[in-house]
């Protein structure tokens, strides 16, 4: 019974040592930022009528190179940061979006990103970084988009 707390002491130091945030700097995109990205979108607007269809998208001027918000239904709203993800942000790297499909106008590469699939590289999904992508949700008649 004398050992319990000390037992208890070094399993809950042994877990927080192992639960090091280190680790999530792993898969972080050393081209991209993280600019401070907070929109309300209503709705009820003319400019942003068209996210109430699923298959639209709106382009908003905040983030890098702009954020592009796409509805997939009536509830789920995917946003994305429009500065292409696999290159430095240059004069070129804005993307230009096509329905679900973003592609980088750079004559340097043909880099092409599936917003419906969460902004994966079309054709290299496991060795290119996807989109960046930054929170959307639906409270009312706004779309709230954060990160």
């Amino acid at each position: 019974m004398k050992n319990k707390p000390l037992f208890l002491l070094i399993l809950v130091g042994f877990i927080m040592l192992s639960c090091s945030k280190s680790d999530d700097k792993l898969d972080r995109n050393p081209f991209l930022a993280d600019p401070l990205v907070n929109l309300r979108l209503n709705l009820n607007l003319p400019e942003y009528n068209s996210l109430k269809f699923p298959g639209n998208s709106v382009i908003t001027g905040q983030g890098i190179k702009g954020v592009v918000v796409f509805c997939v239904s009536e509830t789920q709203y995917l946003a994305f940061e429009l500065s292409d993800p696999n290159h430095v942000p240059s004069q070129c790297s804005r993307m230009e979006v096509d329905g679900p499909i973003a592609t980088c106008p750079c004559e340097t590469d043909t880099n092409e990103y599936n917003i419906v699939n969460l902004g994966r590289h079309t054709t290299e999904p496991d060795t290119k970084y996807p989109m960046l992508q930054y929170r959307a949700e639906r409270n009312g008649n706004n779309i709230i988009i954060s990160n």
